[in-house]
């Protein structure tokens, strides 16, 4: 099983992340956290990397009825999309599928939670 979904698209970085912004949008999540990889490995360790940024979508009704089942699972939220420019100069966007990493947690009630999660972030990758 894999653990994301993924797709290329053919916008540039910047347009990607702002369509792939308002695609969580309309599928009910904000972006809660956005962390510019590549200007962070910069500024840390002096490393160049291609673009990449992680986006920490939330759907706060789906993020409730977690953490009612669970407690901890915070700990693995928000769900992660990722952007980034490939080796090729394209632009591949990726979002973690919840189901693979719920399978860590041993609650069944996760289990319709991260089931409509994973079928709206698919949808949102798919749209792209």
């Amino acid at each position: 099983m894999s653990y994301y979904f993924s797709t290329i698209v053919d916008d540039s970085f910047d347009d990607a992340i702002v369509r792939v912004t308002e695609n969580l949008a309309a599928a009910g999540f904000g972006v809660l956290t956005t962390i510019d990889v590549s200007a962070t490995l910069k500024k840390k360790i002096d490393v160049d990397f291609p673009r990449y940024t992680i986006l920490g979508a939330c759907n706060p009704g789906y993020a409730h009825k977690a953490l009612l089942a669970e407690d901890k699972i915070g700990l693995m939220l928000p769900c992660n999309v990722i952007v980034q420019e490939t080796s090729d100069g394209k632009v591949e966007v990726s979002a973690i599928d919840p189901m693979a990493s719920m399978m860590a947690v041993k609650n069944e009630s996760l289990g319709g939670v991260a089931s409509d999660v994973q079928s709206m972030l698919k949808n949102v990758i798919e749209g792209l």
